[in-house]
């Protein structure tokens, strides 16, 4: 078995605040999904048009420490294993570590199995916990029962500022965590690892300097971003269309991805929230184009 995911952030609370979060049912139907339960040290169950397979709670706790939890979730037919911990950085930090068994990237390429949505599934929900005890706005999540991918998110920002936060090289790369080359003019490149690596980039379709793109990405389908600007903030419209199955892995990552470019926007003293062990290639937001 391939070793474990690992995905570690940072939150701005106290860690009693983020452990309060991860443990109370009422909370986690706030940033994580339609449906919770939890008594612990016997039970922490959600389930939910939000959560792979969520048809029915099917989760078993297994363990629970001071700031820890672990447990077991059957997925597609096999026993996987999801752990978080929580370790206090100062009186006002807290670092979340979660470790996922049960995920290979080639899942996520070939779509063989749900399990193949958890990197992006876990950025996105770890996202949210973040924004949640931090008092921001949630990213809208993920509806798994649904075939149509669509959002809207509103930014603190001018259109211009976040127009060129999506289509400026630099400033993508900066945001999003990982090297992105953007030619933006019908038939440019849109190349996710840059230029020099990726030698099937993605094409620009159609774009209207200030306000849309369009971007074919092969399977995964085709991506629309449009702005529209009003009293200083900006509605980023997202669709996600043209696939033969829903790529639910990359929907994860364009969310995960959106949470980080709000925070880019609105927090004056902006750092991101991830934390990369060096050996690590690719950041969790960065499968949006599988």
């Amino acid at each position: 078995m391939t070793a474990p995911l690992t995905l570690r952030a940072r939150a701005a609370a106290p860690v009693k605040n983020v452990w309060h979060a991860l443990t109370d049912a009422a909370e986690l139907r706030v940033w994580l999904a339609d449906h919770a339960e939890v008594e612990l040290p016997d039970r922490y169950e959600f389930w939910g048009r939000q959560v792979p397979e969520g048809d029915a709670p099917h989760q078993r706790l297994r363990e629970v420490g001071e700031h820890s939890l672990r447990f077991d979730w059957l997925l597609d037919g096999e026993q996987t294993s999801t752990e978080i911990t929580l370790t206090e950085e100062s009186a006002d930090s807290t670092v979340v570590t979660l470790t996922q068994s049960h995920w290979t990237f080639q899942d996520v390429v070939t779509g063989a199995s749900i399990r193949g949505v958890l990197q992006t599934y876990w950025s996105l929900a770890i996202a949210n916990l973040v924004d949640h005890v931090e008092g921001r706005p949630l990213t809208p999540k993920i509806d798994f029962t649904s075939t149509t991918m669509r959002t809207e998110v509103v930014v603190d920002a001018t259109p211009e500022a976040l127009y060129e936060s999506l289509t400026d090289s630099a400033k993508v790369s900066e945001w999003f965590g990982y090297p992105v080359g953007i030619e933006p003019e019908v038939g440019g490149r849109f190349a996710m690892g840059g230029f020099e690596n990726n030698p099937n980039p993605a094409k620009v379709l159609d774009l209207t300097p200030g306000r849309a793109m369009t971007v074919d990405w092969g399977q995964a389908g085709v991506v629309t971003w449009e702005l529209s600007g009003s009293g200083g903030k900006t509605k980023l419209s997202f669709v996600q269309s043209g696939f033969d199955r829903p790529p639910y892995a990359a929907w994860g990552g364009w969310l995960s991805g959106l949470a980080e470019l709000r925070r880019y926007h609105e927090l004056p003293d902006w750092r991101p929230i991830w934390l990369y062990d060096p050996t690590e290639v690719v950041p969790p937001e960065a499968h949006a184009e599988s």
